[in-house]
């Protein structure tokens, strides 16, 4: 038997051998598809003039840089420095000595999480490398000195992409993984990646985007977004949604709910598990969620003021037609929380303040000078550009996705490149990232307003400086109580911008710090045992977020129970549960309406976008 060991080996070999040919040569004709798809598809209509501004923006930044050569030798003897350094710990390791590395990947940062990375001495040398290279670039951008404000933002965030784009994990060469898996399968990983890559191609008419879920795997109203409830009322820009009770009695006091228009409402309500909305009938709250419209050609004349009247207004109307209640409470999330305070605001102008008894913001901004990296796509010459797409009337909800989808480039663009392309596996169906796929598009009209006046003048924090309804509005005149939730790590809302909320009304404010991000930090259902939050109860004025959170106190698990503690108490007695299929407006349909359903489309034969 044991003669018969090397002809077998050699027979294996000989196997593996052919499986890698024949892959290879797979992967050559999937490489000229590709190639083929790639060029067949760039037609003169998907060219952008300079779509973020980059060249400007490094013009200046070199301009800036050339006009002190001593501090460019002055750098580049530091990183020459820490190259000898790196050197000489991997030559110590190379001995069998201890050397403890140099840089190590931040808290978060999943691209090196393979053990490889670590105890390769190859791999890790060339983590080392990058993550020393990596941080030098931005540390030295960040470091020039007479740029102004906007301009350096931009630079260190282009920057900060680009750092990201050459990170090794991202090639085939330098990705331990993707070596692994391309001998484990004798090459098929590439040539399934090869075909995953042309079907992206194919499906976004050659703007290589790679899908992020099985898009198959969802639907909503079957498997996501499916508390029960009606819709009550609906106009030409939203429809409002009553959700079924569920508890015997209810808060006298209706809640209002008003999400964001940039996503769909329904990521209040993905699954039974972790539905905040669901969460909320179960506390006793007769919920109402406004579901915007998708926006197309029949928007385009719609404004900001519009979302006003004919969002939050018209639902407050319907709620007291249907109900008989006028007082209610709401949430605002994130720019639905712009546009609630605005709300707020109009009403305190025209004598109706006391429609809303209590406030609730998620993650909402209303002073925009610190609003995080956002900022970046909102100077003027950004601005242009974006309006210069809207010729239809409208943002195509693409364009926002992939604006988003660069402020974290590592999670939403290049941990997909890894998966789909170089190990060749689908992406796993995961219902948040179909609801972050799930685009919106943006009538011009209102974006352009909300873009100009809030991030880049900055108007709302204003008194009188904005108008809606014919009304000056003015913040420092809303006397209601309001709840301020941010999160820790938000990247839209940033703690410090939210915090500064607490700054703007007349009536009583609470602050409540959450962990996680923009949306972890908001849906975090109690059962799941996650994060953390935090809350000060010192009756203090505090100047800024770090002196709040110097005086907070960490609780762990979900911020809800507490938040729902404040809110009860202003939420009114207990009445009898009130039955959507019973109140006064004839209910339309089931929940979660029509409106929801209608998808942007991402991607046209003739012009790239468009809406059914």
């Amino acid at each position: 038997m044991s003669k018969k060991e090397p002809l077998e080996t050699s027979q294996e070999a000989l196997e593996a051998s052919k499986e890698f040919a024949e892959n290879f040569a797979k992967i050559a004709a999937q490489s000229q598809e590709v190639v083929t798809e790639f060029l067949n598809s760039q037609q003169p209509t998907h060219i952008d003039p300079d779509p973020a501004t980059v060249s400007k923006t490094f013009m200046d930044l070199m301009n800036k840089m050339m006009a002190d050569p001593g501090k460019i030798i002055e750098a580049q003897a530091a990183l020459w420095k820490n190259y000898m350094d790196l050197w000489q710990n991997a030559a110590l390791r190379a001995t069998g000595q201890e050397a403890k590395p140099l840089v190590s990947p931040e808290t978060g940062d999943k691209r090196f999480k393979s053990d490889e990375w670590s105890q390769n001495q190859i791999f890790d040398y060339i983590k080392q490398s990058y993550l020393m290279t990596a941080s030098w670039i931005q540390e030295t951008v960040a470091d020039v000195d007479g740029l102004d404000k906007q301009t350096k933002k931009k630079a260190e965030f282009y920057t900060k992409l680009y750092t990201d784009a050459m990170s090794p994990t991202n090639f085939f060469w330098s990705n331990p993984d993707v070596l692994k898996k391309t001998v484990e399968s004798k090459g098929e990983n590439l040539v399934h990646g090869l075909e995953n890559m042309l079907d992206d191609l194919k499906r976004t008419k050659g703007q290589l985007i790679p899908k992020m879920t099985d898009e198959t795997a969802f639907e909503v109203g079957r498997n996501i977004a499916v508390t029960p409830g009606k819709v009550i009322f609906q106009n030409d820009l939203m429809q409002l949604l009553q959700y079924a009770p569920a508890t015997k009695e209810v808060y006298k006091r209706p809640l209002l709910i008003t999400p964001p228009w940039i996503n769909k409402f329904y990521i209040l309500d993905l699954k039974a598990e972790n539905s905040f909305i669901k969460w909320c009938t179960e506390q006793g709250y007769t919920v109402f969620v406004i579901s915007w419209v998708n926006p197309d050609e029949r928007h385009v004349d719609k404004t900001f003021e519009s979302y006003m009247s004919e969002g939050v207004l018209a639902a407050l109307d319907a709620i007291e037609a249907s109900t008989g209640e006028r007082e209610v409470t709401t949430i605002g999330y994130c720019i639905g929380g712009t546009l609630m305070a605005s709300t707020m605001a109009y009403l305190a102008a025209i004598g109706e303040e006391d429609r809303i008894k209590a406030t609730t913001f998620f993650a909402a901004q209303l002073d925009f000078e610190e609003a995080g990296d956002l900022l970046v796509f909102t100077d003027e010459d950004h601005i242009q550009m974006v309006e210069s797409k809207m010729k239809r009337g409208y943002l195509e909800g693409k364009e926002m996705a992939n604006t988003f989808n660069l402020l974290r480039s590592n999670d939403l663009i290049w941990s997909f490149v890894i998966n789909n392309y170089l190990l060749g596996k689908s992406p796993f169906p995961f219902d948040l990232l179909y609801w972050n796929t799930d685009a919106t598009n943006m009538p011009q009209k209102m974006h352009s307003f909300y873009l100009r006046n809030m991030y880049q003048k900055n108007l709302l924090q204003k008194p009188g400086a904005l108008t809606l309804g014919g009304q000056p509005i003015d913040l420092s005149r809303i006397k209601t109580p309001i709840f301020i939730q941010a999160s820790k790590e938000d990247h839209i809302a940033p703690f410090k911008s939210v915090f500064k909320n607490t700054k703007m009304f007349s009536g009583p404010t609470e602050l409540m710090l959450a962990g996680s991000g923009h949306i972890a930090g908001v849906i975090n259902h109690p059962a799941a045992n996650k994060y953390q939050h935090w809350t000060n109860t010192k009756k203090k004025k505090y100047d800024t977020a770090e002196d709040w959170f110097a005086d907070a106190t960490e609780h762990a698990g979900s911020w809800w129970p507490y938040w729902d503690k404040w809110l009860s108490k202003k939420s009114g007695p207990k009445v009898p549960a009130r039955d959507p299929a019973k109140g006064k407006l004839k209910p339309i349909e089931d929940a979660p309406g029509s409106y929801v359903k209608v998808k942007a489309k991402p991607y046209s034969e003739n012009d790239g976008g468009g809406s059914k």
